[in-house]
């Protein structure tokens, strides 16, 4: 049996299993995903295509085009872009505040508390490895003392907030 005589004897297996496997691939139509499969079978280089082998490729190329669907964004010429608005100088004052009361926050926890948290909402954005060396800390222990001071934080804020 030739190689055309193959192909063209699986041509109907191919059609089959593309027409199953356009629907849950994001969207894509039966024939995109058939010559999808033909191109990837023929760059594969491979002489010898078996049903298993035929399945499969429709399978890769099916994950292939659910992939492609959920980062790929259909242009639209006609849209027009979100506007862009700055906050205005209420919310900046707002947020400048929340950022104060946050701190004055880490500052009154106990122990080391202060020092990582200070350290985490700095604005040099230091990896975990930096804040281990400036803390003395060893790196493994610093996301067990920070679930740790979070909790206090979160208990002492809820406590505030409660109180009045």
């Amino acid at each position: 049996m030739t190689q055309s005589d193959l192909l063209t004897g699986l041509g109907p297996l191919l059609k089959a299993e593309c027409a199953a496997e356009a629907a849950a691939a994001g969207g894509v139509e039966a024939a995109d995903l058939e010559q999808g499969v033909w191109v990837r079978l023929l760059d594969d280089g491979r002489t010898a295509v078996t049903a298993v082998r035929l399945r499969a490729t429709v399978r890769a190329e099916a994950r292939a085009a659910r992939r492609r669907a959920r980062r790929e964004v259909p242009y639209d010429p006609t849209a027009q872009p979100p506007p862009t608005t700055a906050p205005g100088v209420e919310q900046t004052v707002l947020d400048a505040e929340a950022r104060r009361e946050l701190r004055a926050a880490v500052r009154r926890l106990p122990g080391r508390c202060p020092r990582l948290l200070g350290a985490l909402l700095s604005a040099n954005d230091p990896t975990y490895r930096e804040i281990a060396g400036k803390l003395g800390m060893s790196q493994g222990s610093l996301g067990p003392v920070r679930s740790r001071c979070l909790g206090c934080l979160r208990r002492m804020l809820l406590a505030e907030i409660a109180a009045p």
